[in-house]
């Protein structure tokens, strides 16, 4: 008689029967069950925190890249040795012809703008309240620019205004009790410069827009002045302390820092938004790894189940093994009888875990509000971990991996069980039935 196909449909119809068969009935529904069930959510809680974790960084970097350039360009100090007083003195980098320096950046394939900016820190005062604040000095036409700025739906007045006053960010404004309209103080310490020696420079602006960049430490410490005013304030007159760059893919920054090097000159040097959060990004992609392959360990226990189910299947269905033995079913056949045993619940567990796991990445908001509300609004604190709210993002990689990984460790660990339910014997079988 020949062989029947590998897989054929009476294999399947046996261990769909075998799977469903009670335990008084020699099954092990109740193994199946805890099988099932971890399965499910082994794949469940990978999906959750693969989509989580690539929704965190995406949010990470949109607001980084929202409100900060993607690099900058500035000259390094120089040291200037006076041979009378056999002394030496650093100067700070200064660009002077900075709109011609600018417009030659701009002329470099797949750089977008660029824009001369004075940069200071300042203590800011409100009457007894005061804080730092990190001012950047740029024009109107550059701020509208500024996607994370320049957000009507997240922002409080009118930045047409923006030449006649300053912006600030929504945590500097609630920590100062500032609204629009009010004056700010900004005390520089490089002021006027007197025969006694330098005093600090003290003014007042108005605070025309407020906006939420939706970092908080961008929110708690930025102020934007105008180019001239800031000039003038911090004593830049015609000059600029770097040229903020913004290209077409910003993933992909170092690929422009060679020509901006050779369109600034000698003495540039080159700064981009992954030097400055190269750390973060990188200890980001650690833990997701770590993550990766801690939760794969619990999909690989919770697999470890459907072996033990098994396990007690093939014991439990010694006299039926022999009985098929004897009527004419191969080694191969019994085999994949049991693998297909394992095989279902884990196929089940694994669409089930993909099904869960993509239902709670897309209402992630909603559970961090209720956890919010249970924990007082404890749950995410903005002020640790830089942005505002937890997002989560689902990939179509990270989906396929997650059920992948699951369905192979599924498929692994039957095959142990089902080669002893093959190479039973069936007299041994059938001895004392």
């Amino acid at each position: 008689m020949a062989s029947p196909a590998p897989f054929s449909r009476y294999e399947f119809m046996i261990a769909w029967r075998y799977l469903r068969a009670r335990r008084a009935e020699g099954g092990v529904s109740v193994m199946t069950w805890i099988s099932l069930i971890g399965i499910t959510l082994g794949v469940m809680a990978l999906i959750a925190t693969l989509a989580v974790r690539a929704g965190f960084r995406a949010e990470f970097v949109d607001t980084i890249l929202g409100a900060n350039a993607h690099s900058t360009v500035y000259y390094a100090p120089t040291q200037i040795y006076n041979e009378l007083t056999e002394e030496t003195y650093v100067t700070p980098g200064r660009i002077e012809d900075y709109n011609a320096l600018a417009a030659k950046i701009e002329q470099i394939p797949g750089v977008t703008r660029a824009m001369p900016v004075i940069r200071a820190q300042v203590m800011a005062r409100q009457g007894e309240s005061a804080t730092l604040g990190d001012v950047y000095g740029i024009t109107l036409d550059a701020l509208r620019e500024m996607s994370g700025i320049a957000d009507p739906d997240r922002a409080a007045g009118n930045l047409d205004d923006f030449d006649c006053g300053i912006a600030i960010g929504i945590g500097m404004a609630r920590d100062l009790g500032l609204g629009v309209g009010d004056r700010l103080q900004l005390v520089a310490p490089d002021g006027a410069k007197t025969p006694f020696g330098t005093t600090p420079r003290v003014e007042s602006f108005e605070v025309v827009y407020i906006f939420s960049a939706g970092r908080y430490d961008v929110d708690k410490a930025r102020i934007y002045m105008p180019m001239a005013e800031a000039q003038s304030f911090f004593n830049r007159e015609d000059l600029a302390d770097e040229i903020e760059v913004f290209v077409t893919d910003p993933e992909r920054i170092d690929d422009w820092t060679l020509p901006l090097l050779q369109a600034a000159g000698e003495r540039a040097q080159i700064w981009t938004w992954r030097d400055a959060s190269g750390s973060f990004l990188a200890a980001l992609d650690m833990e997701d790894d770590v993550m990766f392959i801690i939760l794969s360990i619990l999909v690989l226990i919770a697999s470890m189940n459907i072996t033990s189910g098994l396990i007690m299947l093939v014991k439990n269905k010694g006299r039926d093994i022999g009985i098929l033995r004897t009527m004419g079913l191969t080694e191969g056949s019994v085999l994949r009888i049991f693998f297909l045993c394992g095989a279902f619940t884990g196929v089940i567990g694994t669409i089930a875990g993909v099904v869960l796991g993509v239902a709670l990445a897309l209402n992630v908001d909603h559970i961090m509000a209720a956890l919010n509300a249970l924990t007082g609004g404890n749950a995410w604190q903005p002020e640790v971990r830089g942005i505002y709210q937890l997002t989560a993002e689902l990939r179509a990689w990270d989906i396929f991996r997650a059920a992948a990984l699951s369905l192979a460790l599924s498929f692994i660990v039957t095959i142990f069980p089902a080669r002893r339910a093959a190479r039973m014997n069936p007299v041994e079988a059938l001895r004392y039935e």
